[in-house]
């Protein structure tokens, strides 16, 4: 007999997830088994789109193609509306698990296009002259993919989704702040150029290791700006259901610990991956469940208003 093409999209995003986000698959396995479903298909548009665009694999290696970005990006475009459409079935396995999600959770074509629109500045090679015009970026890049999953997760209230946001916002700090060296190598720099003139450094400085104590504070700089998100998003757990509580709480933990990590360990770890060991994630998991079993508040306390706060783009069905 045929497998089912449920089962296959599943498996399909499965491999997506473990080979694109080791930390974010460990928190995943956390969710009921609908919602790891639809949030792992989601994921796998999210990579797809991520590796189409650099020409990678799984966040890996480099693929030669002979289509320019700026065509790849107009091909992911059309691909993600005619899902978004329900008109996919002939695509890529990761448009048809788009449109999967998309059927069980009406969201607004709008933040699509946002998510795109991050690859679109990766490809002109935008750089960023202060932290607010890096977190605009940084909205397009995961905000808006906090937004969504949220969603998947049942959150719909808006001031839940600010949170949700706020979380993107916080992981993609501190993946910035972890790969400032690696990133300058491969001639992308996103951190503001208002605080590499306050050090004295060009883009180039970066990669060399003369430099990592400049580097190295820019760095700290980068993840102490994610901190009052991190604290921001933790308020909005509390209002997701207590699965989806539990696997959030554990990827905050994880992503919030590398960056801790990674101003501990200063100048040392410059060129260097900074990650999680099983030990940390199995922590993760506790104080996850710690979070999510824990007496919930009774008010939210209302969002900082000194955050960067994400545009208004429609609202989820």
């Amino acid at each position: 007999m045929s497998e089912e093409p449920s089962a296959a999209l599943d498996r399909f995003a499965e491999d997506a997830i473990a080979k694109g986000s080791k930390s974010f698959a460990a928190a995943a396995r956390l969710f009921d088994r609908e919602t790891r479903r639809d949030v792992m298909r989601l994921y796998s548009w999210c990579r797809h789109c991520d590796d189409v665009v650099d020409g990678q694999e799984g966040g890996q290696g480099h693929v030669v193609s002979p289509v320019p970005p700026e065509a790849r990006i107009a091909a992911l475009r059309e691909d993600t509306r005619l899902a978004l459409a329900g008109e996919g079935a002939g695509l890529d396995p990761s448009f048809r698990a788009l449109a999967a999600v998309a059927r069980r959770h009406p969201m607004p074509p709008e933040w699509f296009e946002e998510h795109l629109k991050g690859f679109a500045l990766d490809v002109e090679g935008r750089r960023y002259e202060t932290l607010d015009e890096l977190l605009l970026y940084c909205w397009h890049v995961a905000g808006v993919v906090g937004v969504m999953m949220s969603t998947v997760m049942g959150a719909r209230d808006e001031a839940v989704l600010d949170r949700a946001a706020d979380l993107g916002l916080a992981f993609q700090l501190t993946n910035i702040a972890r790969d400032v060296v690696a990133d300058a190598g491969e001639g992308r720099v996103y951190l503001p150029l208002a605080w590499l003139r306050e050090e004295g450094l060009r883009p180039a400085d970066l990669v060399d290791p003369g430099h990592a104590a400049a580097v190295a504070r820019l760095q700290a700089r980068l993840v102490a700006a994610a901190e009052p998100y991190y604290a921001s998003a933790r308020l909005g757990i509390d209002h997701l259901p207590r699965r989806s509580a539990w696997a959030i709480a554990t990827a905050a933990r994880v992503y919030r610990r590398i960056g801790l990590k990674l101003v501990a360990q200063g100048p040392a770890a410059h060129g260097r991956r900074v990650s999680t060991g099983k030990a940390e994630k199995l922590g993760a998991i506790l104080t996850g469940a710690a979070i999510a079993l824990g007496p919930r508040r009774a008010a939210q306390a209302p969002r900082d208003m000194g955050l960067w706060r994400r545009p208004r783009l429609g609202s989820a069905g």
